[in-house]
């Protein structure tokens, strides 16, 4: 396996952002849940794609099986998770295929690929290499800035980001996810070089603990989440416009497209983190794409009155018992549904609320808390209080980025940042006027994208 010269390393800096105090980080020990009786792609959690069905219900599917394909760019196609039968296809509001679920048989098999090892990929050309990451379904892992999209194959990127672990104190930690995975790595390294001229590699400053890794490294980053966020990253990094035609990829998944090129195979398998907000039940687990989420919990207790939140407890989307495991996902939370109204909430000091305010006595306390779904208040005109400009990461004015968007000028938010927006959340985490900031900008930002791309 190549070995790559060490480069000296640079240090970014980020001083907005929010510290995370809340009970349940993941412990270091890793359980293994392997064994599952279905798994599923699910297609309405990737986003700007058009899925076009290549197995129906009743098929008999293998690993790597081509389950859909982008109707936009045929050649990008989503391969199967699972070996065995197709037994459902759910779908949502305006046909949107949700599910694809499989009934795993008893033995697997896989669709089998060439394998390449690092002398082979070095003779690779570029375009070679895009069109066996396509066949091989690992291509999607690779996404483009600002929206977070699928990489276009027929661009060039100005560079790739690889973002190794995040300031969520709530997804995997590197220990856990890169211990013995130096050969899988290097390997995805050398393919990512074939595809940009210039390959980041990010990590937070507090995560040191594996030699090797820390001799790829180029840049380490100080700050609280989302400082490790790759569009965060570039913010604080980019020296011209050209910089913004950037690359990303979790390093998990970078993982999974050394693994491929190594061995042949599609790789299924996954390490996540899951936490409820207690120590006993918060751990990594070690598992595989597209798993039913109700497997993640030992817990037998009546699951109606929780809430599962995929991805990220600010940035990630609400799902439920029954649903599956996205592609891009490395974290699951089960917080509490707010059941009834606090009696007289806004007259308690908070001593137990999450908040980012100082005005709630929590914030006199660095002990985690508990969360739940409760927003204690509702919805209000915007006061101006700039809460959300003091905590954004890359400098957005949310505020005026948010009335720009009520007032339908486009261009107004794009001059306060909009396409700057990292989709982190925290913007409506501090907002006390409870607006849903965060997803009014990513709408906005979606519709941008659309309008663009209809123009041209």
């Amino acid at each position: 396996m190549r070995e790559f010269v060490s480069v000296a390393m640079k240090t970014v800096r980020v001083k907005k952002g929010w510290r995370f105090k809340i009970n349940g980080t993941p412990s270091p020990e890793i359980e293994n849940r392997l064994e599952v009786k279905h798994v599923a792609a699910t297609p309405s959690k990737i986003p700007f794609i058009k899925p076009r069905l290549l197995a129906r219900s009743g098929d008999q599917v293998k690993i790597g099986s081509p389950l859909f394909e982008d109707k936009k760019n045929p050649g990008i196609k989503f391969l199967s998770p699972g070996s065995g039968k197709v037994v459902a296809v759910n779908y949502g509001p305006r046909r949107v295929i949700e599910e694809i679920i499989i009934a795993l048989d008893a033995d697997e098999s896989c669709e089998t690929f060439e394998t390449v090892d690092a002398k082979t990929l070095s003779r690779l050309d570029r375009k070679t290499l895009i069109l066996k990451l396509m066949a091989g379904g690992v291509w999607p892992f690779i996404r483009q800035l600002p929206y977070r999209e699928i990489a276009n194959p027929k661009l060039k990127p100005a560079s790739i980001l690889v973002s190794l672990d995040s300031a969520d104190p709530f997804q995997p930690s590197p220990e856990v996810c890169y211990n013995n995975q130096r050969s899988f790595f290097d390997m995805g390294v050398q393919a990512l070089r074939k595809l940009a001229e210039r390959v980041t590699i990010i990590q937070s400053a507090k995560n040191r603990s594996i030699d090797w890794l820390n001799q790829l490294v180029t840049h380490q980053v100080l700050g609280d989440y989302p400082a490790n966020d790759p569009g965060v990253v570039l913010y604080h990094t980019r020296q011209s416009p050209a910089d913004n035609h950037a690359w990303y990829i979790n390093g998990q998944d970078l993982l999974l497209i050394g693994e491929f090129l190594s061995t042949g195979l599609y790789p299924i398998q996954r390490v996540i983190s899951f936490s409820d907000g207690t120590i006993e039940n918060s751990k990594h687990i070690k598992t595989r794409l597209g798993i039913k989420l109700n497997e993640l919990y030992s817990s037998h207790e009546n699951m109606d009155h929780l809430r599962w939140i995929v991805g990220g407890v600010l940035s990630g989307y609400t799902s439920h018992a029954d649903g599956f495991l996205g592609m891009y996902e490395t974290s699951v939370m089960v917080i509490e549904e707010a059941q009834k109204s606090e009696f007289f909430g806004f007259a308690r000091p908070g001593s137990d609320k999450l908040s980012n305010s100082r005005t709630v006595l929590s914030a006199l306390s660095s002990a985690p808390l508990k969360v739940n779904s409760d927003m204690h208040g509702e919805e209000r005109p915007c006061i101006n209080c700039g809460y959300c400009a003091k905590i954004c990461p890359v400098d957005i004015l949310p505020q005026f980025t948010y009335k720009s968007i009520y007032a339908d000028e486009i261009e107004e938010a794009l001059a306060h940042g909009l396409l700057d927006c990292v989709e982190c959340g925290l913007c409506s985490f501090v907002c006390p006027s409870k607006i849903e900031l965060s997803e009014l900008l990513i709408d906005a930002k979606h519709m941008y994208r659309r309008e663009i791309n209809q123009g041209a």
